[in-house]
C-alpha cells in the first residue's frame, strides 16, 4: 500500500467533490492534511455559507489521521501555506483543486465573469504554488497538481472564461516542471470529469453513479507519491478511465524557397502538407 507518512498535503476546495475525496484519501494513507475550503457557492458569490472543511477534518481524525481546516479564500494563498507550516512544519504536496463557474455565451459574458474565473482558477493557482515553492525548494521535494479541464483541451459552449483559464494552467504546469526539476519538484496537470457541485447541472442523469470523484482520486494520489517521477505531464481521467494527453504537430512543409519571396499562394500550394498528420511530431 502506498503511504504518505511524514508528508504534508494541502488540498484546496476540499470540502466537497473531488477535493474531499483527495483529502480523505491522503489522510487515510498517513499524510497530514490541510483541508482548505471557503464554504462559498459554486459561482463565487457571497461569503462562506458553511464550514464543509470541518466535516472532512472530523472524518480524517475519526480514522486516526491528522488534519486541520483552513477557511481562507484561495486568493489568500500565503495564509493557506502558512496554515500548513504552523501546524505541520512543512508542505510536500499541493493540489490546486478549488474552482468556480460563471458560464455565459461569449456575447453575454461580462468582464467581471471573465476576471473572477481567471482569478480563482489561474491566478490563485499561481499564488498558491508561488507561496509553496520556497518551502519545496528548501526541502528539495515537492508535488504539485494543477486541475485543468476538457473544456480547456477541447472547448465547451458558454465557457470561454473557464476554458481559457484552464489551458493557462497547462502552460503553468509545463513551465514549472522545468524550473522545479533540479529541486525534485514535480508538476502535473489533470483534466478530470466527475460529478460534483460544480458539474451536477452540466452532466447527464446517470453521471453521479458513473463519474464518482473516487474514480479520479487514485491518479492524483499516485502522481503525488514519492515513487512517481512523472512531471510536466497532462492526464485526462473520467469514470475509472485515465490516459496521458500529449501535444502533437504535423510534419508540416517548408514553404520558404531560396532567393524567392514567400507568398500567400505558397501557403495555399502547400496546405495539404501543412495540415497533414500522416507522420506527426509530438512533445
Amino acid at each position: 500500500m502506498l503511504r504518505f507518512v511524514g508528508r504534508v498535503a494541502i488540498v484546496t476546495g476540499a470540502g466537497n467533490g473531488l477535493g474531499k475525496e483527495y483529502a480523505l484519501a491522503f489522510g487515510q494513507r498517513g499524510a497530514s492534511v490541510v483541508v482548505n475550503d471557503l464554504g462559498g457557492s459554486t459561482s463565487g458569490d457571497g461569503g462562506p455559507s458553511s464550514r464543509p472543511a470541518d466535516e472532512v477534518v472530523k472524518i480524517i481524525k475519526s480514522h486516526g489521521g491528522k488534519a486541520v481546516a483552513d477557511y481562507n479564500s484561495v486568493e489568500d494563498a500565503k495564509a493557506i501555506i502558512q496554515t500548513a507550516i504552523d501546524n505541520f512544519g512543512r508542505v510536500d504536496i499541493l493540489v490546486n483543486n478549488a474552482g468556480i463557474l460563471r458560464d455565459k455565451s461569449f456575447l453575454n459574458m461580462t468582464e467581471q465573469d471573465w476576471d473572477l474565473v481567471h482569478r480563482i482558477h489561474l491566478r490563485s493557482a499561481y499564488l498558491l504554488t508561488h507561496a509553496a515553492w520556497p518551502h519545496m525548494r528548501k526541502q528539495n521535494y515537492g508535488k504539485v497538481i494543477f486541475t485543468t479541464s476538457t473544456s480547456g483541451l477541447y472547448g465547451n459552449f458558454g465557457q470561454a472564461n473557464y476554458s481559457s483559464a484552464k489551458m493557462g494552467l497547462v502552460g503553468l504546469s509545463n513551465t514549472l516542471s522545468l524550473e522545479g526539476a533540479k529541486y525534485n519538484i514535480t508538476c502535473n496537470a489533470i483534466a478530470p470529469t466527475a460529478f460534483s457541485r460544480l458539474t451536477q447541472d452540466l452532466l447527464p442523469s446517470d453521471a453521479e453513479e458513473n463519474l464518482k470523484p473516487a474514480f479520479v482520486m487514485p491518479l492524483v494520489l499516485y502522481l503525488c507519491h514519492e515513487s512517481c517521477d512523472a512531471t510536466g505531464s497532462l492526464f485526462e481521467v473520467a469514470g475509472g478511465w485515465m490516459g496521458k494527453v500529449r501535444l502533437e504537430k504535423s510534419s508540416g512543409a517548408m514553404v520558404r524557397r531560396p532567393n524567392t519571396p514567400m507568398t500567400v499562394e505558397d501557403v495555399q500550394a502547400n496546405w495539404n502538407d501543412i495540415i497533414s498528420f500522416a507522420t506527426p511530431l509530438y512533445h
